[in-house]
């Protein structure tokens, strides 16, 4: 099973394998995610793209906007594939952005406001593959819609397989998943991290911290590691840019 990255361009490597690997198993709609401050995400979305090398211009990339997209257009030199925008707020015929010949797409960082143009072409592109890089959908059933748009919005999202998530959370803690692994709590130890649970799916805020109490709590013979205090959240920022910093190295 795939360790905890040692740079960034070990975590991007990682989720390109991650990725392939779930599509080669019959995954259709997927994410991935690698959420800490500070990502440039335009580089990271580049350093991405060869998972889909094969497709040529079979690919079709799709951004949030129709300024990010011209961004792309503009940066990314000597492409085979086709860039465009979700479309948001304005005409946008479906047909002009998902074509018979297109074979996989990528959303590059889709939010809550793009989500009904979203499911639109998601629904166009049927069976078709289609990837989700750093998507900001979690709170879409939270902004102003009626309880039905919600619904939809949540099986919409339930229908997402995430092959690749990293994230630190508090200080000294990471959540992970890399496909076709299963979901980790690691915790560091001594410079080191350690694995401190293992789920079958994403685990609720509630239970991350009851999992991190339970595990820094476990640790306290070993070595230095504090043991959580209830009530009490560790320190965020300072555990983020250590996480980061050591990402970087």
């Amino acid at each position: 099973m795939a360790e905890l990255p040692n740079s960034l361009e070990d975590a991007i490597a990682q989720a390109r394998t991650a990725t392939q690997a779930a599509i080669a198993d019959g995954y259709t709609r997927l994410q991935v995610e690698l959420l800490f401050p500070e990502l440039k995400l335009m580089e990271v979305a580049q350093q991405f793209l060869p998972t889909f090398t094969q497709y040529n211009d079979k690919l079709k990339v799709f951004f949030a906007d129709a300024g990010s997209a011209g961004l792309a257009r503009r940066d990314w030199t000597d492409v085979s594939f086709q860039i465009t925008d979700i479309g948001t707020g304005r005409a946008a015929s479906l047909e002009s952005k998902v074509q018979p010949e297109d074979e996989i797409f990528l959303f590059i960082a889709p939010g809550s406001p793009e989500v009904p143009q979203l499911e639109k072409i998601c629904a166009v592109i049927g069976d078709r593959p289609f990837v989700m890089l750093n998507p900001f959908l979690e709170d879409a059933g939270k902004i102003g819609i009626g309880y039905a748009a919600r619904q939809t919005r949540i099986r919409f999202l339930s229908t997402i397989e995430s092959c690749y998530y990293l994230r630190p959370v508090y200080e000294d803690v990471a959540l992970f998943r890399c496909y076709p692994g299963l979901w980790e709590v690691l915790v560091e130890n001594n410079g080191e991290y350690q694995k401190i649970a293992e789920l079958p799916q994403k685990p609720s805020g509630d239970d991350l911290d009851l999992i991190i109490a339970k595990g820094q709590a476990s640790t306290t013979t070993q070595g230095d590691t504090v043991a959580a205090v209830p009530g009490k959240k560790p320190s965020v920022f300072r555990g983020l840019q250590r996480f980061i910093n050591a990402l970087r190295n």
